[in-house]
């Protein structure tokens, strides 16, 4: 092996590593990092100056990503958009920023290598360095939408659950704690946070604000406008409550009927569009010289883009013909 290829290993494995490092960590309990703090006399106020060398090598590696981390996300809060830790929180990933864009770093760096490595310095090298930047991205929005779609399944139950706690006599913020301790995630984790805000002093009504623009979801906010609505003018809460509820099942059991109906189309939709992409990247990795004529002169690329446009237009159809709103 060259000095350049060997280069080129070592930083795929900088890149392997920052994406298992990543991964495979967690985040330390509050009782090590208060023993941490203590060990510098930050609790007692004996703390020297400087910053403490790192605890690990987790630790050592969030400190050199954090700083363009930072970067990234105030540039995101600056145009409006949610912020990297928010995005995060929304995916129920127990990651730093750092330790995101140190995976994002190890997904660009071990891609553009195996491109390099494969078909030298060239087209392929940057299309997978770019795809490898976008992976991640792709899998929060992945998780996003999981837990939104299971938290939309949860609060029809969760609302009967919280009517009930208020037709037995309880304030509205013990209803919201009932809630927190007897139901599954992720309703628990969502309604706990709001407990923790009313608890250091925040109103219910900003908890449950906070709530909306954490889960994003219509059947959440309609909940939240009917108990804003409710702590202006008064009325009968629990019952308003069980209408929304009712309401809510009803969409859910009627979405799960035509999800079952509608299983078959899906699915087909999915393996035509995704069966020729997946085999025309295989072949390319596997036998380039038998892919090769459709690369090399103008006719390849007209069908490539033919079939491109009829994959889409396929697919754009199949899930329009799915799509049933409810």
């Amino acid at each position: 092996m060259d000095i350049p290829h060997l280069a080129l290993a070592v930083i795929g494995g900088i890149g392997m590593l920052a994406i298992f490092v990543g991964l495979a960590q967690r985040r330390r309990s509050a009782e090590e990092f208060q023993s941490r703090l203590a060990q510098y006399g930050v609790l007692d106020g004996t703390a020297t100056a400087g910053q403490p060398p790192p605890a690990d090598f987790r630790e050592g590696l969030a400190r050199v990503f954090q700083p363009a981390a930072d970067r990234l996300a105030q540039r995101g809060a600056k145009k409006g958009r949610p912020t990297l830790t928010e995005q995060l929180a929304k995916a129920d990933l127990k990651l730093r920023t750092s330790e995101y864009f140190m995976i994002q770093v190890g997904i660009v760096v071990f891609l553009g290598l195996v491109g390099l490595l494969r078909f030298g310095f060239g087209i392929q090298f940057i299309v997978m360095a770019i795809a490898g930047y976008f992976i991640p991205g792709l899998y929060v929005k992945f998780r996003q939408r999981r837990r939104l779609k299971a938290f939309n399944n949860q609060l029809g139950d969760t609302l009967l659950l919280l009517s009930n706690a208020l037709k037995a006599g309880y304030s509205f913020a013990q209803a919201v704690d009932t809630v927190a301790k007897n139901a599954a995630p992720p309703i628990a984790e969502e309604f706990s946070r709001a407990v923790r805000e009313m608890n250091l002093g925040s109103t219910v009504e900003e908890s449950l604000a906070n709530m909306v623009k954490r889960i994003e979801s219509d059947d959440l906010d309609l909940m939240v406008t009917a108990v804003a609505i409710h702590r202006q003018i008064g009325g009968n809460l629990a019952e308003i409550l069980d209408n929304i509820a009712f309401t809510i099942r009803e969409r859910v059991r009627i979405k799960g009927q035509i999800s079952t109906l509608t299983a078959s189309a899906r699915a087909s939709g999915r393996l035509i569009t995704g069966l020729p992409i997946i085999l025309a990247i295989f072949m390319y990795f596997a036998t380039p010289s038998y892919f090769q004529p459709m690369t090399q002169n103008a006719i390849g690329w007209i069908i490539i883009a033919v079939a491109a446009f009829m994959i889409f237009l396929g697919n754009l159809v199949m899930s329009r013909v799915t799509a049933i709103e409810v």
